[in-house]
C-alpha cells in the first residue's frame, strides 16, 4: 500500500497528522483498488502540481493542500463504472453526464472528514475552464480556486500528453505549445507558464 508522509501542522489538519495520514492513505488505497492506472495518474498529477505551486512561490502549507487535493482529485471516479472510464473520451451524452458527476461525487465523499475540508474546492472545480465553459459550476477566471486551476493543467498534461502514457506523440516543445494554445481558454495563463517553466 502506498504510504504518505504528510505535514502535521494542526492548523492545516485539525484532527492531527497521524489521523490525516491514515485517512488519505485509505482513500488512495480505494483508488488503487478501483483502477491502478488511475492511482498512478493521481500520483503523477500530485507531483506536477507541487512543482507548479512551488514555481508560483505559494506557501508550504498551500503547496501541501494542493498536493493532497491532486492525489484525491479523481476520488469521484469510484462512483463511475469501469466500462465508462475505459471508453474515455468516446462517451455518449448519458455516459458523459455520469462521468462529469465525479467532481461533485468526490467532493461529497469528503464533506464529513474534517481534515479534508480545505481540499474540497480544489477537487470539485478541477474541471472548470478559465473561460467559464467547464463544469460543474461554469466558474470563470480567478473565481476558480487556484489549486483547482493548477490541477486542471497538470491533469490535462498527464492524461493526454505525458510521455509516460500511450497517448504520447509530441515532443516537449509541442506539448508546451499545445498548453499555450489553450492558455486563457481552458487554462489560467499564469499556471500554464509556471507549468512549462517547471518542465524545464
Amino acid at each position: 500500500m502506498y504510504m504518505l508522509t504528510l505535514m502535521e501542522d494542526p492548523d492545516v489538519y485539525p484532527d492531527g497528522g497521524e489521523a490525516s495520514n491514515s485517512i488519505i492513505a485509505s482513500l488512495l488505497h480505494l483508488i488503487e483498488l478501483k483502477n491502478f492506472k488511475l492511482f498512478l495518474h493521481s500520483q503523477q498529477v500530485a507531483n506536477y502540481s507541487v512543482s507548479v505551486a512551488a514555481k508560483m512561490r505559494l506557501s508550504p502549507e498551500e503547496i501541501e493542500r494542493i498536493r493532497l487535493a491532486a492525489l484525491l482529485h479523481d476520488l469521484g471516479h469510484l462512483t463511475v463504472p469501469n466500462a465508462i472510464l475505459a471508453k474515455m473520451p468516446y462517451l455518449s451524452t448519458r455516459e458523459m453526464s455520469v462521468f462529469k458527476n465525479h467532481c461533485n461525487a468526490g467532493s461529497a465523499m469528503l464533506e464529513n472528514i474534517s481534515c479534508c475540508q480545505e481540499l474540497i474546492p480544489y477537487i470539485r472545480h478541477h474541471h472548470e475552464r478559465f473561460d467559464g465553459k467547464g463544469y460543474p459550476k461554469r466558474l470563470k477566471g480567478v473565481n476558480i480556486p487556484l489549486g483547482a486551476r493548477i490541477i486542471a493543467v497538470t491533469n490535462y498534461y498527464d492524461r493526454f500528453i505525458n510521455p509516460c502514457t500511450h497517448f504520447w506523440v509530441k515532443t516537449r516543445d509541442e506539448a508546451a505549445q499545445e498548453l499555450f494554445s489553450l492558455s486563457g481558454m481552458a487554462f489560467d495563463p499564469d499556471v500554464v507558464k509556471a507549468f512549462v517553466d517547471a518542465l524545464g
